[in-house]
């Protein structure tokens, strides 16, 4: 017998039997995602994601039920919802683990890497290195997303473990650089979020693309850093403080209340000062704990500083 058939026996025999078999139900991700609580049942859920987005990419997202993934995958159908509440679940365990093997590949890219423009440029790249293979069906997903009621909504509930990982990569980007001390601190801890949103921007542009290789999304990217960079690194000059306060106020009344209020809904708790990185859930199979942790870890331990530092002007 082959190995590859060995363990897909191993799965179908594992996934046979209903969880409650095993142990009481574990608890759920944001949205309805059963948290896996061994690794089988990891391995299960990553079988069940693995099938749905080959299917998603021979058949197209709107022709496949669950109830094909789940035979395709040789587990029950109430197994595939005991793990994804839905369809649009399983694009947001996608996203779950995609966001975390962007997080990994960026934080590698990165090393050693200290000008800001540089950085973000290597971060907004490998987000389109990671994302590629699915970049045939992304239109399918782009229709949903789009509905401000969708769980695929970047703007979601359900979206906000990914959303947070997401903008502690850019935290990242931002404090692993030079220019980082010589911002404006308020300006500093609002950044990341802001360029998150640049990066919905090379989203929505390398949906629509149908070049080689995406090869004008890769182009957008290498004009458009340097410009977004420019305009970072001038707003510690002086003359800039009253576009810098007149861009904090647009961004504390219109684009942090949407993080925040998505964060209190899956539980994050938290301030505007520290939504943007709180509430990130363990990374999905193939990625690794080990390998979100350097992105994971950082925002927190800096977000202290900034709090000790504020406490210590106070006195």
């Amino acid at each position: 017998m082959r190995a590859g058939t060995a363990v897909r026996l191993t799965l179908v025999e594992e996934t046979d039997r209903r969880p409650s078999d095993d142990a009481a139900p574990a608890a759920e991700l944001p949205g309805g995602r059963a948290r896996p609580k061994t690794d089988k049942s990891e391995l299960t859920r990553a079988l069940i994601l693995d099938t749905a987005m080959r299917m998603f990419q021979e058949r197209g997202y709107n022709k496949t039920t669950m109830r094909a993934i789940a035979t395709e995958a040789g587990v029950s159908v109430g197994n595939a919802y005991y793990y994804f509440a839905s369809k649009e679940y399983l694009i947001q365990g996608f996203y779950d683990r995609m966001t975390h093997e962007h997080a990994a590949d960026a934080h590698a890219k990165m090393a050693g890497v200290t000008d800001f423009s540089k950085r973000l440029e290597i971060a907004l790249t490998s987000w389109v290195d990671c994302a590629a293979p699915y970049h045939e069906f992304a239109s399918q997903f782009f229709r949903t997303a789009a509905d401000p009621d969708s769980p695929l909504s970047p703007f979601s509930n359900e979206s906000h473990p990914a959303r947070a990982t997401a903008v502690a990569i850019f935290d990242e980007v931002l404090n692993g650089s030079d220019l980082a001390p010589k911002l404006d601190a308020e300006l500093a801890e609002l950044l990341p979020d802001l360029l998150w949103l640049h990066l919905m921007i090379v989203v929505l542009y390398w949906v629509f693309d149908r070049t080689d290789d995406t090869e004008r999304t890769r182009n957008f990217v290498k004009r458009c850093t340097p410009l977004v960079a420019k305009v970072v690194s001038l707003s510690r000059y002086r003359v800039f403080r009253p576009l810098v306060r007149d861009a904090k106020g647009l961004i504390h009344d219109f684009i942090l209340p949407t993080f925040i209020s998505a964060q209190k809904s899956s539980g994050g708790g938290g301030d505007a000062k520290t939504s943007g990185t709180a509430g990130t859930e363990a990374p999905a199979a193939g990625t690794g704990p080990a390998a979100a942790e350097p992105v994971a870890k950082a925002p927190v331990k800096r977000a202290a500083k900034r709090a000790a530092k504020r406490a210590s002007r106070a006195q």
